[in-house]
């Protein structure tokens, strides 16, 4: 074997081979991207999913299609139950978790003087509980060396009217990832977030005006709304062994959004 033979090997051998991933939500928009990019990364991917079946064997059969396992599972992202039962599933079917990512949430808006607790315990039980039970059921099987990652938004940071309850849950979001990435460190499993701006997906299509889309582009700086691949190839990045020294943070993926 030639010195360029080996280099050509290095070179497309996939970072995340050998490893199984669970993506929660992973049936549509920023989730089935994430989907995606880790099983081209060579990873077996779980993606879980609330009620479409359709979209979530859609993401099954693509991924199938690049050589690697998939599998998909109904469950409720809010239930402490399901979560485990979730967690069983992909451990039963692929053997272990390397990878967790905890995309599954819900958007709601209501201004403070509109808000009622049903609307706090819809989008806290999803994006926050839902969170906890799964990665608490899901760090008794990850092993040493493991990563999870939760996909948290500029929304923690910005002020945006309306959306402080959502608001808020990315903002916990962002606390439990520093705080963990502490008590999980001396089992070498690091733990970090993602954070999207304005990104193209099923909600963001059918819940924003053309003249909100316009304004958000104005307000970025390269210009343009972001894709699922674009908040992916970020996830990739700490999934991998490339994000090894990097534990605690949430990185801001928005393409410089200026609020």
């Amino acid at each position: 074997m030639t010195a360029l033979q080996t280099k050509s090997e290095a070179e497309t051998k996939k970072r995340l081979a050998g490893k199984v991933a669970l993506v929660t939500g992973g049936s549509r928009g920023i989730g089935a991207g994430i989907a995606l990019r880790l099983a081209e990364e060579g990873a077996t991917v779980a993606i879980s999913y609330n009620n479409n079946k359709k979209a979530a064997d859609e993401v099954v059969a693509q991924i199938a299609k690049l050589g690697v396992g998939a599998l998909a599972f109904k469950a409720n992202a809010s239930s402490k139950e399901e979560s485990k039962k979730l967690v069983d599933e992909v451990v039963k079917a692929a053997g272990k978790i390397d990878i967790l990512v905890n995309n599954a949430g819900v958007f709601e808006s209501a201004p403070v003087d509109q808000i009622e607790l049903d609307h706090y315990e819809r989008v806290f039980d999803v994006n926050v509980k839902g969170v906890i039970a799964t990665t608490v059921e899901a760090l008794k099987k990850i092993p040493d060396g493991g990563r999870i990652i939760n996909i948290s938004s500029v929304a923690a940071k910005a002020n945006l009217p309306g959306a402080s309850v959502y608001s808020a849950t990315k903002g916990a979001l962002d606390v439990l990832t520093r705080i963990w990435a502490q008590e999980l460190g001396g089992r070498k499993i690091t733990v970090n977030g993602v954070a999207p701006g304005t990104t193209e997906s099923d909600m963001y299509n059918a819940g924003m005006s053309e003249e909100a889309k316009a304004a958000f582009i104005a307000k970025t700086a390269l210009g343009r709304v972001g894709q699922p691949n674009d908040i992916a190839a970020v996830v990739a990045f700490l999934a991998s062994d490339d994000g090894r020294w990097v534990t605690g943070q949430t990185i801001i993926t928005d393409g410089g959004m200026n609020f």
